[in-house]
């Protein structure tokens, strides 16, 4: 009988040829996924801070004020490129006793370019929002 010899010389580069690329797009696709999260956790506790501030403050121009510093503070050292806190405080106009609430949406922009995995966008935009009740024992 005679055998057939298979002459499998190469075939190890073959296969690393094609599995390299996909291990690759399957890193990025997983730092992808864990910097949105990241982020995206971030957000809603800034969002949560900053309304929680806010809902201390005497007045109006206050809480935004407020607001804003206590995002920007809490996003800091974050993957976020750009950060955007609207606050809406009609709740301050409720009479003394009332129960007001002040909201904060907080969005950041979590920038991706770095990964170049293709099909995925250059930046995330990443919104969290949170209401918090007024202290109604604050001063006015």
């Amino acid at each position: 009988m005679r055998r057939i010899v298979r002459d499998e010389r190469g075939s190890i580069t073959v296969e690393l040829a094609v599995l390299t690329p996909a291990l690759l797009l399957l890193l990025g696709l997983l730092v992808f996924a864990g910097r949105v999260e990241t982020a995206s956790a971030s957000v809603e506790q800034a969002a949560r801070a900053a309304a929680r501030d806010a809902s201390l403050a005497r007045t109006a121009d206050a809480a935004r004020t407020t607001a804003q510093d206590g995002a920007t503070r809490e996003l800091a050292g974050s993957d976020c490129t750009s950060v955007s806190v609207q606050t809406d405080t009609t709740g301050f106009a409720a009479r003394l006793g009332d129960d007001g609430t002040v909201a904060v949406t907080v969005t950041c922009t979590v920038s991706i370019a770095d990964l170049a995995v293709p099909g995925l966008p250059g930046a995330r935009t990443i919104s969290g929002h949170a209401v918090s009740p007024i202290d109604r024992y604050r001063s006015r």
